[in-house]
């Protein structure tokens, strides 16, 4: 009850934090009339030096990838907890309902590549809006859920140590795991400058930002603490890694599984705005290494019937298509949702 909340109050203000020194790294010299860096690598190198950029580049896309491989695990956890929630609302709360995830990522990963013949950031603006609208939704339902589930208990759960294990050890192990998870709700540091990029001035973009990241910060800490500790107070340690798919909750069954739909429909846009940045990095590094290939650099207009003509670039669809296999492949081998949350956090 004392370290959890902290955790999660010292994450928000180190995000902010980071948020905001990072906003006038977007233009050197001067934040406001200097020139653009389109990205968080562009920035490092102008003000770190060459070198560090391969360091912070590394770091910066092995989290994206990450970021990736967890949208997909958590997806296929929510596919699995609708299958589960009608069948437990069918057979009963004993029932012995079990479905794989394999398909389900699967069936994510061949969305997301359609999806991934989005061109850019710049393009998003529908995805990011469906999604902030998802977040709040489900966001919403399952803290309606936690303070339900307290009043029906008539009891507060929970303790000050946490959960109770034979060694310390375990209990260490547990303690960062779950600074990871929590490390992990708040990422989207690490592509704030891409999305800085895609604001319109005046007023100065590094201004705006600041505003943004204040409101985002505060409005997701704002949640983060009343699910987080609304479902502990209703389940105690006995609390799921996750409210809506590991059934701590039961009935009513339909509304479980639209928070379940609408954390789906936030991950599809999630993952594609977590990967742009690999996408355009790629984009540029090959059009600048071969200038005079046409497979790289030739678009292609395409018309479908009943869709409206669209252009594909070769290239964008084989590297972009790789990717996402690579990162569903990857979750299918390691589909642990608490596990890699913690680590990648």
């Amino acid at each position: 009850w004392i370290g959890g909340p902290l955790a999660l109050l010292c994450c928000a203000i180190v995000t902010y934090v980071s948020s905001f020194l990072l906003s006038d790294c977007y233009r050197n010299p001067d934040p406001v009339t200097g020139k653009r860096n389109y990205s968080y690598m562009d920035a490092v190198r102008v003000n770190l030096g060459e070198k560090r950029t391969y360091v912070a580049g590394f770091l910066q896309f092995l989290t994206l990838y990450g970021t990736g491989t967890a949208y997909v695990i958590t997806t296929a956890t929510s596919l699995r907890a609708i299958m589960r929630s009608n069948c437990y609302h069918k057979e009963g709360h004993k029932a012995p309902c079990s479905y794989g995830g394999n398909w389900y990522m699967m069936m994510f990963g061949l969305v997301q590549i359609v999806m991934s013949f989005i061109p850019d950031l710049h393009n998003m603006t529908w995805v990011s809006i469906v999604a902030a609208i998802m977040s709040f939704t489900y966001s919403f339902i399952g803290l309606g859920l936690g303070i339900a589930t307290v009043v029906q208990n008539g009891r507060i759960m929970g303790s000050v140590t946490g959960v109770e294990t034979a060694n310390g050890s375990d209990k260490i192990w547990l303690i960062f795991q779950a600074l990871g998870d929590i490390s992990f709700s708040y990422p989207y540091a690490i592509i704030l400058l891409e999305i800085q990029d895609t604001l319109e001035s005046p007023p100065p973009e590094n201004q705006t930002m600041k505003k943004a990241s204040m409101v985002a910060i505060f409005i997701t800490t704002f949640f983060y603490l009343c699910c987080g500790c609304f479902g502990y107070a209703a389940f105690g340690n006995a609390t799921p890694g996750n409210l809506l798919t590991g059934f701590g909750f039961y009935e009513p069954f339909w509304l479980i599984d639209l928070a379940n739909v609408c954390i789906i429909i936030h991950l599809v846009g999630g993952y594609q705005i977590y990967s742009q940045p690999i996408y355009s990095t790629a984009d540029r590094w090959c059009a600048k290494k071969y200038p005079n290939s046409g497979f790289v650099n030739d678009f292609h207009r395409v018309k479908l019937p009943l869709l409206p003509a669209f252009e594909i670039n070769l290239f964008r669809f084989c590297f972009r298509t790789t990717y996402v296999i690579s990162t569903t492949g990857l979750a299918i081998l390691f589909p642990y949702f608490n596990q890699v949350l913690g680590v990648l956090g």
